[in-house]
């Protein structure tokens, strides 16, 4: 890797953990960014998956390091979404090169647009209600399986699941939210891995900007002040995506 490649990684890093903190989305950037690298659609796929299990490895242990006990809940939630993770990864390593980056910039401009529209995943107070396990359980599966097919932007689903059906709060949300991801990543980077889709350089450089952007982001974690960033994000996801749609 060149000094240029290093730096530019490690700001992608910087900024992607930043973005994760505030809500996510943050792979919506890193995947469109990877391929401009040189990185194959697929590769990067799988590099990014690197960045993301640490990132939210080291988000877990400053839960638990804050007294926030979520963990046994998170690791039963964890069992579907591995499941769903796993199907999700073994599909997407399967895919043509050219049909994936197609479809990865598709589905980005969606999730991109889902963060514009949906003003409650940016703010703090949401309304939280109880309902069933077995819709958890199936919810988290198929939230997996977009997970482990894409990555991009699977928090706002999380968040909304966690919410919404487990009846969490803000605090509680983020905590599980990193826990699940944090295991199921796990099952995903090592199908990658198998199927020789990770750039290993390139994913630990990205994995040490986004450590940084994460600390940085959590000291600035007031959401209903940082509304912009959404407006941003979508700017550099529309024009990432719509150029690695027609490239």
């Amino acid at each position: 890797m060149d000094i240029l490649k290093v730096l530019l990684t490690f700001l992608v890093g910087v900024l992607t953990g930043f973005l994760n903190v505030m809500a996510g989305g943050g792979s919506m950037l890193t995947l469109p960014l990877l391929t401009f690298l040189g990185l194959s659609i697929d590769v990067a796929n799988g590099t990014n998956r690197i960045s993301i299990l640490i990132q939210n490895l080291a988000a877990t242990y400053s839960f638990k390091k804050n007294k926030v006990h979520i963990l046994k809940r998170s690791f039963i939630l964890s069992i579907p979404a591995t499941l769903g993770a796993i199907c999700g990864t073994l599909v997407v390593v399967q895919i043509n090169e050219s049909l994936l980056k197609k479809i990865a910039a598709v589905l980005i401009i969606l999730m991109g647009s889902f963060i514009v529209l949906k003003k409650d995943v940016w703010k703090k107070n949401q309304i939280a209600t109880k309902k069933s396990n077995i819709l958890s359980y199936l919810t988290f599966f198929f939230i997996g399986f977009y997970g482990g097919f894409l990555q991009a932007g699977v928090g706002f689903f999380f968040i909304s699941a966690l919410m919404f059906l487990e009846g969490f709060d803000i605090v509680k949300t983020n905590a599980a939210k990193v826990a699940i991801i944090a295991v199921y990543t796990i099952a995903s980077l090592l199908i990658f891995a198998a199927h020789n889709q990770v750039d290993w350089k390139i994913g630990f450089v990205l994995a040490i900007g986004s450590a940084i952007g994460s600390s940085f982001g959590a000291r600035y974690m007031v959401l209903n002040e940082i509304v912009w960033v959404k407006y941003l994000l979508f700017a550099a996801i529309l024009f990432a995506s719509l150029k690695m749609f027609f490239s």
